[in-house]
């Protein structure tokens, strides 16, 4: 019944001059997307409309699925494409249109018209009442009601007349490289792969790296963080991993400053060392996952001494969430399962049993003094070796 699909958008219409640039980043990324849906399409965009057209045969399902990963999206609609042969026509399509979409009848609906071609002959508000009409004499079983209408049928008259009435909620947000670029801080927990999630929502193209300690971490635990990655990109578009052995860093740590420090301290070169990376790629920001309060090193003291190595803005999108928020969003966009599977990074290893809670700066700087022997040199090393990963869904 359908081979086209109207795509609504929301933020994109009020950027004013500028709004052009906006939907062509929204189309690129539909076609990116739809590579990888079986069948060939045509996305084209007219008068503030983005339409995709099957041009081929297509799995409807599958389609639907794949435009339901695109931001920018907030609405995907299926609609039957008419010419205009007249209006008895129209009524004959709109009639079988609202035969075949609704078996059971027992439902109001009311009929919108939008015509953008003034020279039809019959106005917005004449349009839909005759349409209406129409449709109740075809069934009665309807009903209509013009204020809370269970069904609402638009009829939009361009150069050919587009009929659709489901909206299939898309996931909102901005479209992919229109807000620059960031650094994940990707582990193989449930937060971090939502945190990149939400920014990339917002327009960021974002890259990652992984802190992987062999042979206290396993290549399993170094997979599963590739499986997140890929299905984040479902949503972010290709990424590049980068991934770092951090073992001779921890440990080096470990051996010099106190135990109970030993998590603040290996946050920060983490950070460090992400940011070292982030500027060779481009990007301008970093993304964590963290959350106020979740663990030790995520007190407002441990994030602020955390935080004072970078230089580059640190985006913390789930900081005010609850545990319970995050998973909600990791079920949605299928990270969930894969998070959970019981293998260890590092950030879980050599873990004091009774971590600092409240860091005090000087005395962070103090114990870091301990390590200056060689960290310089094994910082280095840890970004020269670090191995990348091309992710691409």
């Amino acid at each position: 019944m359908f081979r086209m699909f109207l795509i609504k958008y929301a933020e994109i219409g009020v950027k004013g001059k500028n709004r052009y640039l906006f939907e062509d980043a929204l189309i690129a990324q539909i076609k990116r997307t739809l590579r990888r849906v079986e069948g060939r399409f045509s996305v084209t965009k007219e008068s503030g409309r983005i339409y995709v057209e099957a041009v081929s045969d297509f799995d409807y399902d599958e389609t639907v699925a794949a435009l339901k990963t695109v931001f920018g999206i907030v609405g995907i609609c299926p609609v039957v494409l008419l010419q205009d042969n007249g209006y008895e026509q129209l009524s004959k399509d709109v009639v079988d249109y609202m035969g075949r979409m609704y078996p059971d009848k027992n439902r109001t609906f009311k009929v919108q018209v939008r015509r953008a071609r003034k020279n039809y002959p019959m106005d917005s508000m004449e349009l839909a009442r005759e349409l209406g009409s129409d449709i109740l004499d075809a069934y009665p079983e309807f009903s209509v009601d013009v204020h809370h209408p269970q069904i609402l049928l638009q009829v939009e008259i361009r150069q050919y007349i587009y009929v659709y009435s489901e909206i299939i909620p898309g996931p909102g947000g901005m479209p992919l490289g229109t807000n620059g670029k960031a650094m994940l801080l990707l582990s193989g927990g449930i937060d971090s792969p939502v945190a990149g999630y939400m920014i990339a929502k917002r327009g960021v193209v974002i890259d990652a790296v992984y802190f992987h300690a062999p042979p206290y971490t396993s290549e399993r635990a170094k997979q599963k963080v590739v499986d997140l990655a890929k299905l984040v990109s479902r949503y972010s578009g290709p990424m590049r991993l980068h991934i770092v052995n951090f073992t001779d860093i921890q440990l080096y740590i470990y051996d010099k400053c106190p135990h109970d420090e030993l998590t603040i301290i290996m946050r920060r070169y983490m950070m460090k060392i992400a940011e070292e990376i982030a500027r060779k790629e481009g990007a301008v920001a970093l993304i964590t996952g963290e959350s106020i309060g979740q663990v030790a090193s995520q007190t407002v003291q441990s994030l602020t001494v955390t935080n004072e190595v970078c230089t580059m803005p640190v985006f913390r999108p789930v900081i005010g969430f609850d545990k319970q928020e995050i998973v909600d969003i990791a079920l949605k966009i299928d990270t969930y399962e894969t998070s959970i599977q019981p293998y260890e990074d590092c950030c879980t290893i050599f873990v004091a049993k009774h971590p600092v809670t409240k860091p005090n700066l000087q005395a962070i700087r103090r114990s870091e003094e301990n390590l200056v022997e060689k960290i310089d040199e094994m910082f280095k090393e840890a970004v020269d070796t670090a191995e990348v990963v091309e992710i691409d869904e």
